[in-house]
């Protein structure tokens, strides 16, 4: 398997999509170094879900600064070191700061952002995972965390319309979209299966996978 695969795979989506769960199955596949977001560590977040108007800037900053770090040590790295999985792209981070912040805000942020020295390594794959907003809250609700209890059908629908219109654009690095609603890429092997051949066969462009789920 490790003969055919990208060096860089990013996952990227909305809450509640899986990319988390996601990219941790594919850096299980290829034996590899695994960056997830940690959002659990930013003392802000559950604040952010009370009160966004209070707390959304303390909590952008904390995800930047956690962010940029992350990219500092994976540049320091080895670049010969096995595939690496990552569930969230440096790019994004601006996507939600426009969504969240007031227009000062946002000043302010991009100010900080652009004095940081943020020289993240570019990914061989992004794959972007899609759900409507219906799907979204009943994941949200299964995995039953208090905090994200709070999150609106508007917020989450924002979220969406922003991540479409990212990815729209975005041209970057290789894109596979996947229609994520109705496979389920944790526990059903079959439907992970697909989408690993996808991941191990793409080297360039923009691409779309939207498997139907398998029927038993």
């Amino acid at each position: 398997m490790n003969s055919s695969r990208p060096d860089f795979i990013v996952v990227e989506g909305p809450i509640g999509v899986g990319k988390t769960s996601l990219a941790k199955r594919l850096a299980e596949s290829f034996g590899s170094e695994l960056l997830l977001e940690g959002a659990d560590e930013n003392p802000f977040l559950e604040r952010y879900y009370k009160t966004p108007g209070e707390a959304a800037l303390p909590t952008q900053l904390f995800f930047l600064f956690q962010r940029a770090r992350q990219m500092q040590e994976l540049r320091q790295h080895d670049l010969f070191r096995p595939v690496r999985v990552a569930d969230f792209l440096m790019e994004k981070d601006r996507l939600f700061a426009e969504l969240t912040l007031q227009n000062d805000e946002f000043d302010l942020y991009e100010q900080v952002y652009e004095n940081m020295t943020i020289d993240a390594p570019v990914p061989d794959l992004v794959i972007y995972l899609q759900a409507p907003v219906d799907v979204l809250l009943q994941r949200i609700n299964k995995r039953g965390i208090d905090a994200e209890k709070r999150i609106s059908n508007a917020y989450l629908q924002r979220l969406v319309d922003g991540y479409t219109s990212f990815f729209y654009q975005y041209n970057s690095a290789p894109l596979l979209v996947v229609n994520a609603s109705e496979i389920d890429l944790v526990s059903s092997d079959q439907d992970y299966e697909l989408l690993l051949q996808q991941v191990q066969n793409i080297r360039s462009g923009r691409h779309y996978f939207n498997p139907q789920p398998f029927e038993f």
